[in-house]
């Protein structure tokens, strides 16, 4: 009864571009602009819709309650201070699913249980002060003992972004699979944001078996360039490895090992000559969602869920249309707008967590189905600011407004112990 679950975050109310990621070129470059939360929010709705669409599974995390006013009280902030501490506490971050957490599925560990481990952030402030309500929001999602083991952070004296930066290869999503961890050397001229003994510990707390396990650096200049997380630059489904050819420090040493564990692996490395490593970033055609169908619906063959700055990118077009063309294992390629998120530095898989589980054993109040998708635009719609000036950020009268707005989801969703 297992199924891959992609768990989407809604986009928060307070969605802004404050340009706090350093290393993220996307947030950088937009940081001042006016953003659009309404239109964030409901562009996360409709990409969930569209997955829901094709058979696929799936749930959804609810936005973080901000404006943090526990971290302002911590920081003894009150009246005027520092602004880049109010943005640190209205940051919408915690919609970037992917680096809620690291999960092994339950074929992989020794207990048969789905283990979870929160991740810690710590190597961007405003992003450090999400795990205590993820964590919460993760034991109340997976509660159910028997199936799930849910983690708190490794200690922060190793930096742990989650899911962004693990892989997972097998036959298929409920067999025991290949887990693969990509970390990053300091040094360079970005934050290398994943330490690899926050990986190591993870993996031994999640009872794998350290033969199917593969530790393994992220290229320098990937992160250097942009990637700040490696699946800006590589995602894996079941045994398809699709990377650019600048991801990976040694490379040929990691393709010999998922090889060697993965029957059957097939890796489509996308050379620079095509793409180069600017474009794959600025375009996020990495940072896509690599799916495989529902048999009944398309026959089990695997799909690319890339955003629409993919498709229109006209080097990274020409080379979809190409493997398109070839007989690879990526069949189709399937565009969705969730340009808000892009501007801040996050694409289709940014956006989600994947879970591999019985949807009988999780909460059922996280599964999205047709009514309650919308019952979700219909809140957002209602509640969420339509434009968020980079002036207004902090003022009395939002706040009132994206506090009520997060209390009418808790409520509408029946999740009103998050608050």
């Amino acid at each position: 009864m297992l199924r891959e679950i992609n768990f989407d975050g809604i986009v928060g109310p307070t969605h802004n571009y404050a340009g706090l990621s350093l290393g993220n070129l996307a947030a950088t470059r937009h940081a001042g602009n006016t953003a659009f939360p309404r239109e964030a929010a409901l562009q996360g709705i409709a990409k969930m819709r569209h997955n829901m669409g094709l058979g696929l599974a799936q749930g959804f995390f609810l936005p973080l309650p901000r404006p943090n006013m526990a971290f302002l009280d911590d920081m003894a902030a009150s009246g005027d201070f520092d602004p880049a501490l109010t943005a640190m506490a209205w940051s919408a971050s915690s919609m970037w699913t992917a680096n809620a957490a690291t999960v092994s599925p339950a074929p992989d560990t020794a207990d048969g249980r789905c283990h979870l481990t929160v991740a810690n952030l710590v190597t961007m402030p405003h992003r450090s002060i999400e795990w205590p309500g993820t964590l919460r929001q993760l034991r109340t999602a997976f509660a159910d003992e028997a199936h799930f083991a849910v983690h708190g952070p490794v200690p922060p004296t190793f930096g742990d972004e989650g899911a962004a930066n693990h892989m997972r290869m097998g036959a298929s999503h409920d067999d025991a699979c290949t887990e693969i961890f990509i970390y990053g050397r300091p040094g360079g001229r970005f934050p290398a944001r994943q330490h690899e003994q926050a990986f190591r510990a993870i993996a031994r707390r999640h009872g794998l078996d350290p033969a199917r396990c593969i530790f393994a650096e992220q290229a320098p200049e990937a992160i250097a360039a942009g990637a700040f997380h490696n699946d800006v630059v590589a995602v894996a489904n079941e045994n398809v490895l699709f990377c650019h050819e600048q991801a990976f420090a040694d490379p040929a040493a990691l393709y010999a090992a998922i090889r060697d564990q993965v029957t059957g692996a097939q890796i489509v490395e996308v050379p620079a000559a095509a793409v180069s490593l600017e474009d794959a970033i600025s375009s996020y055609l990495f940072n896509a969602q690599l799916l495989t169908l529902p048999a009944e619906n398309s026959g089990g063959v695997q799909a690319l869920i890339v955003p629409t700055e993919s498709w229109e990118h006209p080097k990274v077009r020409a080379f979809l249309d190409d493997m398109l063309a070839g007989n690879g294992p990526i069949r189709k390629v399937l565009p969705v707008d969730v340009r808000q998120s892009m501007a801040n530095g996050g694409g289709p898989a940014c956006l989600r967590l994947r879970v591999v589980a019985d949807p009988a054993t999780v909460d059922p109040r996280f599964l999205l189905t047709g009514e309650k998708a919308d019952l979700l635009e219909s809140v957002i719609a209602e509640h969420w600011p339509e434009t968020i000036a980079p002036a207004e950020i902090g003022s009395d009268e939002l706040t009132v407004r994206v506090i009520a707005a997060h209390k009418a989801l808790r409520n509408a969703t029946g999740l009103n112990e998050l608050g």
